[in-house]
């Protein structure tokens, strides 16, 4: 039984490593985010889902810098359905310091691995924002509200598409919430309720071994060649 699991570890690692290789033209970064104005909750509205997050309901992605580049992420959706199982993802993001604009990131969800992870754009008001790969294999366009009107939807949709991302491969996230308010955005200069911040650091720990694999497989790390200016 050991060696079977040590052979499905050897052969993730291999494919890891050979698709680290694999690369895209350079994609664009925003030429400068605030940290601090981009920490909180952000509504998934579009995406072109990782393994782990297809059929995702209700995705929310959260981020609590803990160290001047170092980032607590929180990942919650319902699989499925807006009833579904709710699932967790923790990973940490690292900010690249050789990189000013903090726009780089690499997302560690299980340690040593690392991806990329490139916020392409985001407003001057930090309302919306999208997440991208050089590889354009994965994307999230994300808003501090779960709705945004079809001409916004449509602008980010088209930055995406001008950044070498398939339109066709782009679909919509169900979002769906009793109480929006609980995920609202601040600002960086405004003080949330101690409870409201108690409440949303809860964690379940959901992630099992097959998860792990997956994050493994479809979360590629981040390759020593891969340098962007």
């Amino acid at each position: 039984m050991l060696k079977t699991i040590l052979l499905v570890v050897l052969i993730v690692v291999c494919v890891v490593v050979f698709q680290s290789c694999r690369q895209g033209p350079p994609i664009r970064m925003a030429e400068q985010v605030n940290l601090d104005s981009f920490m909180g909750d952000w509504y998934v509205i579009a995406n072109i889902p990782t393994f782990i997050e297809k059929g995702a309901h209700n995705a929310i992605e959260s981020y609590e810098r803990t160290k001047p580049n170092e980032i607590d992420t929180t990942f919650t959706f319902n699989k499925d359905s807006f009833t579904g199982p709710k699932k967790e993802y923790n990973p940490t993001g690292f900010v690249v310091e050789e990189n000013p604009s903090n726009a780089e990131w690499k997302m560690q969800f299980l340690w040593p691995f690392k991806s990329e992870y490139i916020i392409v754009y985001v407003d001057p008001s930090y309302q919306y924002t999208i997440i991208g790969r050089t590889k354009r294999d994965y994307l999230w366009i994300m808003a501090r509200s779960p709705e945004i009107d079809a001409q916004k939807l449509a602008e980010l949709i088209n930055i995406a598409v001008n950044e070498g991302y398939d339109r066709e491969a782009i679909q919509m996230v169900p979002q769906r919430h009793k109480n929006p308010w609980k995920h609202a955005y601040f600002g960086a200069d405004m003080i949330c309720h101690p409870a409201i911040i108690f409440a949303s650091r809860i964690t379940t720990w959901s992630v099992n071994f097959c998860d792990m694999v997956h994050i493994i497989v479809f979360f590629r790390p981040f390759s020593p060649h891969n340098i962007y200016t």
